[in-house]
């Protein structure tokens, strides 16, 4: 026998009896017969019921089998393994389900004429109409939103890594804090009654755009924090020798380092607020016609659109239908900011050398 022959045998014999690649899909659909079965024995009538059983099934026969073939150290590596992969189903599969119920429902009057009309004099139990003014509503709120918040959330940051020191970046980063917890529906009652009662400005996409950026502002603060906070000191400081000013050095060096996930952070925090449907309630009031001024007059807005929509509905009538399908076009426009923010970071991500 050669040399390498010993070598292998004696490495298969210290390795030990090993389950073959395909055991976890066995287990799998194993446990998912089984459950299936006990499902219906027991008059379970709900889906999920069966894929929890199953998944319970296929972490204890996952240990099982691989403790009792492998020993209790690899079984503990396969579980470990085997419950990252139900914790992923069970993020992954409500998902799923969302969106094609949204798609599945939302495409029956989803169509250019939908996107390019309102509702005008369109009753909501009649056929027709569409988002047009809710989309423009909902641009336009965003937008003045984004205009308030983003810059004052940059600085704010910027102070907080760059010059922050002492009291005051504590009571700043406190305050950030709190304001992260602040629920929508109180930032609406903030701005109500200042901006409407005290202020008697009015309802309008203006008033609805401060709450916005009451929330969105500290979400802004956090993530270009923490993304300046990953740009590495040496950079600072190789600028800083060279004599460059501070400002110049957070203006030349620190934000173009950290402009992708800055801008990451901004589109998560405008994806956030797209869907709040609390402010723009009190605030912006509801429409059915097309108000292209924000500063003046009630407003329409796609999450409101929605409600209004879906509370006049039937569950089978036209309004039915575009509830659902004003749904999906939010959920369309929340995925392409996200794709326009990983082509923005990779666009302005630091080029290095070959």
């Amino acid at each position: 026998m050669s040399t390498a022959a010993v070598v292998t045998d004696k490495h298969a014999s210290l390795q030990g009896a090993r389950l073959p690649k395909w055991s976890p899909w066995a287990f799998a659909a194993g446990s998912l017969a089984v459950a299936v079965g006990i499902g219906l024995a027991a008059g379970l009538d709900s889906k999920v019921q069966w894929g929890l059983i199953a998944a319970i099934l296929f972490v204890l026969s996952t240990f099982t089998v691989s403790a009792r073939i492998e020993g209790r150290r690899q079984a503990k590596d396969r579980i470990a393994t085997a419950l990252v992969w139900v914790c992923f189903l069970l993020a992954v599969i409500p998902l799923a389900s969302l969106i094609w119920a949204t798609v599945k429902r939302g495409v029956k009057v989803f169509d250019v004429y939908f996107l390019t009309h309102s509702m005008g004099v369109v009753g909501d139990s009649e056929p027709g109409g569409g988002i047009y003014h809710a989309i423009l509503g909902t641009l336009e709120q965003v937008g003045l939103a984004s205009l308030i918040s983003v810059p004052v959330g940059v600085l704010t940051a910027i102070y907080l890594v760059e010059y922050g020191r002492g009291k005051l970046a504590t009571a700043v980063t406190f305050f950030v804090d709190v304001m992260t917890g602040i629920p929508s529906i109180v930032a609406g009652l903030f701005v109500l009654s200042f901006w409407i009662l005290i202020l008697d400005m009015g309802y309008s996409g203006f008033a609805g755009a401060l709450a916005l950026s009451i929330l969105m502002m500290p979400v802004v603060v956090r993530s270009t924090e923490e993304m300046l906070k990953l740009v590495p000191n040496e950079l600072r400081e190789a600028s800083l020798a060279l004599g460059v000013p501070k400002w110049r050095t957070i203006l030349k060096v620190v934000l173009p380092t950290s402009i992708g996930g800055i801008t990451t952070g901004v589109m998560l925090a405008v994806a956030r607020i797209t869907g709040e449907t609390a402010p723009v309630l009190l605030l912006v009031w509801k429409t059915s016609f097309i108000n292209s001024n924000p500063f003046q007059d009630p407003q329409a807005s796609l999450p409101l659109y929605i409600y209004q929509q879906y509370a006049n509905s039937s569950g089978a009538n036209a309004a039915y239908d575009r509830a659902w399908a004003a749904a999906l076009t939010l959920i369309a426009f929340v995925m392409i900011l996200n794709l326009v923010a990983r082509g923005i970071a990779r666009w302005k991500a630091p080029k290095t050398g070959r």
